[in-house]
């Protein structure tokens, strides 16, 4: 069981030093599978520091570059979490019944058509997932044009029948701030400006991530699909909020493990889609802290990283 720390670690580190690594935990801890809570928290914590250097070390491709390509992955997440009961339910023809999110569930095939629904031929929920598939492999061609028809879907929710109006009527993603639904289109229109910059302006080879890190999607989905989870639900939103808060740690210690300026740039995207949100529509606030409080908690974090990556570099220079 002490390899499964190792994946915490980089390739290049587990393939150097993982068997004396795996020797030294055998030795000091004898006859058991796992090493104590005391040991695994500082391992671990190792090894995604470990993980963050090997990025920052890679120069592949310019660190400008990889930022957005995170902020893209990132928005593709906060565009996907609204949707993900309704993918699961389609793409298993499971009917929710009233529990569908926030609209009558229209069916999985074209011709079918729910009470009060216009017919669709996909669920909206299925862009987002393949901008996201497509990042993650590195495709930004193929994201590219899931980000523009996100777009066309947003800006003609109220004629387009091809994706129906149902996701894009339902309370979407709002975490700490306002409703993000697909019709608010400054999420998809940052996406597909930051598609855009991976496709057309890529100087180097984009990072492929492997398919094992599409595990805690499809988790996600079934969670939501199995228990009817929706993104108003409070259990949905404290489980996202639990996330968006270890992000934010795991950025922070990243940028001041390295010095790398890379990680800012996701953080920058993501708060400036919510807080658009709360100053574009104030009355849709969902009034889950005192808008100033929010506020702060999604812009602080930006010279929080920046002030962590200046220290760290006055601290290289010093050393």
């Amino acid at each position: 069981m002490n390899r499964l720390l190792l994946a915490a670690y980089p390739a290049s580190y587990r393939s150097r030093q993982g068997d004396e690594l795996l020797a030294c935990l055998a030795e000091a801890y004898p006859g058991r599978a796992w090493p104590p809570p005391r040991e695994i928290v500082p391992l671990v914590r190792g090894g995604l520091g470990a993980r963050a250097r090997a990025v920052a070390d890679d120069t592949a491709r310019p660190w400008w570059l990889d930022g957005v390509h995170l902020a893209a992955l990132a928005l593709a997440v906060l565009a996907l979490v609204p949707y993900l009961q309704d993918v699961w339910h389609w793409t298993l023809h499971i009917d929710p019944g009233q529990q569908a999110i926030a609209f009558h569930f229209s069916g999985w095939y074209p011709w079918a058509e729910g009470p009060g629904t216009k017919t669709r031929l996909l669920p909206y929920g299925l862009l987002p997932l393949v901008c996201l598939v497509a990042l993650g492999r590195g495709k930004a061609w193929i994201a590219l044009p899931a980000a523009a028809a996100m777009v066309y879907a947003g800006a003609t929710f109220r004629s387009s029948a091809l994706f129906g109006h149902e996701g894009k009527y339902g309370l979407g993603y709002y975490g700490l701030g306002s409703p993000i639904t697909a019709h608010d289109l400054a999420l998809s229109v940052t996406l597909c400006i930051a598609c855009a910059v991976l496709a057309v302006c890529r100087t180097g080879r984009l990072r492929r991530h492997s398919f094992r890190w599409l595990v805690p999607v499809v988790l996600a989905m079934f969670v939501a699909g199995s228990l009817r989870l929706t993104a108003v639900s409070p259990a949905f939103q404290r489980g996202l909020f639990t996330l968006e808060v270890a992000a934010l740690i795991a950025a922070w210690a990243a940028t001041a493990a390295t010095g790398d300026r890379r990680w800012l740039i996701p953080v920058a995207a993501v708060a400036f889609i919510r807080t658009q949100a709360i100053v574009a529509r104030p009355d849709g606030f969902m009034n889950s802290l005192p808008t100033l409080v929010v506020l702060v908690l999604l812009i602080a974090p930006l010279p929080a990283l920046a002030i962590a990556a200046q220290r760290r570099q006055d601290h290289s220079l010093a050393g």
